[in-house]
């Protein structure tokens, strides 16, 4: 049985393995699900954020940068164009955290009592989200950073370098948060009913001796990530793949990445035995998802070792 073959409705889709991806709209994919369908939700969101309105990425692709800030080179290497989320403007602000709070209603009804979400983002944006998520109805668990030198940040004050070299007008980036939050259990309902119930409700441990830890040593995605699937924020298979390893406590149910660009996500889902559907509403990206979730899902990554005392874990 296919889990995931009433999520697809009538829209665009591709079966890959045992998950599936859906060429939609988020907004009006949640709306048309069911009361207590999916198990968890791990997504690096670009929807309701400026640097990916259409506009907006296209002065991105011919250099003329808009939100999106085309750094200068550093110790030899170019670096990839950064969005600027400080150039958010008051009412881009609100319009980000309306779009999350009605984003986490939809949310909120779809997922198990328990579920989890990831939830990718920035400190410059967190609070918004993190205020809107928890006004949507969601509580919020945590935080689990990424310890990643993203490069971000850490130059001069623009266009006075040379009149103010010892400053800089913020501090380098050296990690990125992601959001945990959950829906509530039912009233008077323990996480073990929720479990036995729902197959939600906590997070899945790496061994009976060793539980997931909320920060974890990561990478830039690899060059060879990136040449599978040009995405602008894809992130690395390994992260990821710890990421939805813990989402699914029992590891059964389904995993869905309502903002899936490159498919990263769903890879990982399949790549560890899970099924994972993901939802995308670019036509570019979903047709690069749709090529990139088989390469990305067979490629070898190292192992981990996260050991504890005498006890050899690899992941």
């Amino acid at each position: 049985m296919d889990p995931t073959e009433g999520l697809a409705f009538d829209y665009v889709t591709k079966r890959i393995g045992q998950s599936r991806i859906i060429h939609a709209d988020c907004l009006e994919w949640l709306s048309r699900l069911s009361e207590n369908t999916l198990h968890a939700i791990v997504t690096d969101p670009p929807y309701g954020v400026k640097e990916y309105d259409l506009d907006q990425l296209e002065k991105r692709a011919n250099g003329n940068g808009g939100i999106w800030r085309i750094p200068p080179s550093f110790d030899g290497h170019a670096r990839a164009p950064l969005p600027r989320f400080t150039a958010l403007n008051r009412n881009e602000r609100k319009r980000l955290s309306r779009f999350f709070l009605d984003w986490g209603k939809l949310a909120v009804h779809v997922l198990r009592p328990g579920a989890h979400i990831f939830i990718a983002t920035n400190a410059f944006i967190s609070q918004l989200l993190y205020t809107a998520l928890v006004d949507s109805g969601l509580e919020f668990r945590g935080e689990v950073i990424r310890l990643v030198r993203t490069l971000r940040g850490g130059d001069r004050p623009k266009n006075a370098e040379k009149e103010f070299p010892h400053v800089t007008s913020m501090s380098r980036g050296c990690y990125e948060p992601w959001g945990i939050f959950r829906k509530p259990l039912l009233p008077n309902m323990k996480v073990s009913d929720c479990l036995r119930e729902f197959e939600t409700g906590g997070l899945r441990r790496y061994t009976e001796d060793l539980p997931f830890e909320d920060v974890i040593v990561s990478e830039r995605t690899p060059r060879r990530e990136r040449a599978i699937a040009e995405h602008p924020s894809i992130k690395p298979q390994s992260f990821l793949r710890r990421i939805v390893y813990v989402s699914l406590p029992l590891a059964t149910g389904v995993v869905a990445d309502p903002f899936m660009g490159s498919g990263a996500t769903i890879a990982a889902t399949e790549a560890i035995g899970l099924c994972g559907v993901g939802v995308e509403r670019h036509q570019d990206y979903y047709d690069m998802a749709r090529v990139a979730i088989p390469r990305l899902k067979r490629l070898e990554i190292p192992k981990v070792d996260l050991s504890v005392g005498a006890q050899k874990v690899l992941f």
